[in-house]
């Protein structure tokens, strides 16, 4: 049996999906009952549980062969993370006392780095505490997600442009769809190591922000010109779609991070995963959604 954490969401969804696909059971950890029907429908089994409370964490992990651990993404964390911290704190001791036969964990790129992480300091932490636990572990250290594009389709569609905070505009940086993220976390748990394991996991290509708006054009049907954001409007812009002015800081230093190249792959001692799924697949599922 495997303990899946986020089921409802893009990740844990597509790894409970290729566990069930290949007759496995699946225990479906949720904060919300609401939200468990299809998957008890499914014929998976639902552990009612709040990433923060460590007792219920426990017992949703009980007698699990493998367990997909992460924490909820927040794009506005409080100074010193201490929503992420509570929740690294919870799952830490919900581990020990569980001891599951092994853990995936979602991470991501830049987690090995210590500083200059901006929001991906959440993953970092999780990496840091997390791997001093006695159980066989595998980071998913995944890059910038294909689905982060959802948010450009609009402006692509209406105003034929594409507003990039990366640059420079034709330097290519690590992308992937979370389908192939789950497709991974699923053929680990399935596998048998001793002690912890760094895999990245990107798509079959990497993409540029000229990239991103050629594919976004072939979807949207209309040119689409990429226009760098300049870095000195990035706080007031990132106000306007609803970040508290003081909770700005790790959003910019992480995109500081990318565009320094500071935050990488191919980092000494990781494994690697390259997953199949292309750019227009998920911008076309994602604008025949919108």
């Amino acid at each position: 049996m495997f303990a899946v954490m986020g089921i409802t969401g893009q990740v844990g969804g597509a790894i409970a999906n290729s566990l069930l696909q290949q007759k496995k059971q699946v225990r479906a950890i949720v904060r919300n009952p609401e939200k468990a029907s299809q998957w008890r429908e499914r014929g998976a089994e639902i552990a009612i549980a709040d990433y923060d409370d460590a007792d219920a964490l426990q017992k949703a992990f009980t007698g699990a062969e493998g367990v997909f651990a992460m924490i909820p993404p927040n794009f506005a964390p409080t100074p010193g993370f201490v929503e992420q911290r509570r929740t690294i704190t919870a799952l830490h001791k919900a581990l020990s006392a569980a001891r599951p036969g092994k853990v995936a964990y979602l991470s991501s790129i830049g987690s090995e780095q210590t500083s200059g992480l901006g929001l991906i300091t959440s993953t970092h932490l999780l990496e840091e505490q997390l791997a001093t636990l006695p159980i066989p572990s595998a980071f998913l250290r995944a890059g910038w997600f294909m689905e982060n594009t959802a948010w450009d389709i609009p402006t692509a569609r209406d105003q034929g442009k594409f507003f990039s905070y990366l640059h420079p505009l034709d330097r290519k940086f690590p992308m992937v769809a979370t389908a192939d993220i789950g497709q991974a976390g699923a053929n680990v748990l399935l596998q048998q190591w001793s002690g912890n394991r760094y895999i990245e996991v990107a798509g079959p290509q990497q993409y540029s922000p000229l990239d991103i708006a050629r594919e976004l054009g072939a979807v949207v049907k209309r040119n689409v010109e990429t226009v760098l954001v300049p870095r000195t409007t990035w706080v007031q812009t990132f106000v306007e779609q609803g970040t508290p002015e003081d909770r700005t800081a790790p959003r910019v230093e992480m995109v500081d991070g990318f565009n320094s190249g500071w935050i990488h792959f191919n980092v000494p001692g990781t494994e690697h995963y390259t997953g199949t799924t292309e750019l227009k697949t998920v911008l076309e599922s994602l604008a025949n959604n919108r």
